[in-house]
């Protein structure tokens, strides 16, 4: 099936604003600060893991309850 040349340009010229907003938080983004905020979200999930691994009581012990996971697993970001 062909698309009229016409309204392939249409779709290119309506999504390209659309495209622009979204990419154009890429572009200052560095190599470096790509792989420190994978870093920092593996942390975090590997805190997560740990934590949710515990007892309850073991949670208790340190001072946290379950709802505390996701705060203690995001500080230090």
């Amino acid at each position: 099936m062909n698309t009229p040349p016409e309204m392939t340009m249409s779709f290119y010229a309506q999504s390209r604003p659309h495209a622009d907003r979204v990419f154009s938080g890429f572009q200052s983004l560095s190599f470096s600060a790509f792989f420190t905020g994978l870093r920092n979200w593996n942390e975090a999930r590997i805190t997560r893991r740990e934590l949710n691994a515990l007892t309850d009581r073991e949670l208790q012990d340190i001072g946290l309850t379950r709802a505390d996971i996701e705060r203690v697993s995001l500080m230090g970001r």
